[in-house]
């Protein structure tokens, strides 16, 4: 069953829409072109000199925005992994593996762009991708999450380049 959750600031908004995902609700876009002005946000910001961060969507966003695509994984709401990543950007100083949180069903098509480089993955999964010259990064997990330990570090990576 799809589902629309009106965020209306609550402190307790995530939570919601984490159990509603666990039970099998179906929130937010179907995909990256069907968020407004994501992918668009996720192209002209970098290219604007902006440094861009994109999570999940935003990540999937970035992705389909420099000319990859977004394909069907396995949905995965609540659950923490074992990610690797390169040490690199947003990722430098943290270890490898990393424990990070993931809520999606959506997964970056592990065939990149040539201006996208691998950072991060759980297997064949793509969990994070760097432009090679602009300032954007983006993670399929969740920073935010909980089940991020180091999220805060990795927020601050990206504030503290």
């Amino acid at each position: 069953m799809r589902v629309l959750v009106i965020d209306n600031y609550d402190s307790f908004t995530y939570n919601l829409v984490q159990y509603l995902g666990e039970l099998g609700a179906e929130l937010g876009p179907c995909t990256p072109g069907a968020a407004g002005i994501s992918l668009e946000a996720a192209r002209d910001f970098p290219q604007a000199g902006v440094p861009t961060l994109g999570v999940c969507l935003g990540h999937q966003s970035m992705v389909e925005a420099f000319g990859g695509r977004t394909i069907r994984g396995e949905p995965i709401h609540g659950k923490d992994a074992e990610i690797e990543h390169d040490g690199k950007g947003i990722l430098r100083g943290l270890d490898s593996p990393l424990r990070a949180g993931r809520y999606h069903s959506l997964v970056a098509d592990p065939d990149l762009p040539a201006e996208l480089e691998l950072s991060a993955t759980l297997g064949d999964v793509v969990m994070g991708v760097r432009h090679r010259e602009l300032p954007a990064e983006g993670v399929q997990f969740h920073p935010e999450s909980v089940l991020t330990p180091h999220g805060k570090d990795i927020l601050r990576n990206f504030l503290e380049p």
